[in-house]
């Protein structure tokens, strides 16, 4: 091993290091008491506020917060199950059947959870989906406790 770098540290060598790092404290602690009237160690206390006291407890049920977070949305048009061999056959113009009927609402997901369903649109030559049922939280809840 050429490098100092790369020998390994031993115990020898951490405790050296700590005695070094509590000396170098220790002089920068009289250093501050020499400078002023304040105490020289500061040992932490009454940095922090305990936890669940002063002004900054009070819980905000404010829907603010969540508001820019990122979910993904995902319409479905419909599913199926082939098979790998007719996977692989599968070319340009070839057309894959969906469980989904025509005309039947899509179901609008927003992280994998049905929230609504709707019907295709389109405006300005983009397609979207106009919502025509949504989901209550009641039964987004119920569907996950199944």
């Amino acid at each position: 091993m050429d490098d100092d770098n790369d020998l390994p540290i031993s115990e020898d060598d951490w405790g050296a290091a700590i005695a070094e790092q509590e000396k170098a404290d220790a002089e920068a602690a009289a250093k501050a008491a020499n400078a002023s009237a304040a105490p020289a160690v500061n040992s932490g206390v009454g940095l922090f506020q305990e936890f669940g006291k002063g002004p900054q407890a009070q819980t905000h049920n404010d829907i603010d917060f969540i508001l820019d977070i990122p979910v993904q949305l995902t319409v479905e048009l419909g599913r199926t199950k082939i098979a790998i061999k007719n996977l692989l056959q599968l070319a340009q113009g070839s057309v894959v059947e969906l469980d989904g009927l025509a005309g039947e609402p899509m179901d609008v997901l927003v992280n994998g959870c049905l929230i609504a369903q709707g019907e295709v649109v389109v405006v300005n030559d983009k397609f979207g989906i106009r919502l025509t049922d949504i989901v209550t939280p009641a039964e987004r809840i119920r569907k996950l406790n199944k």
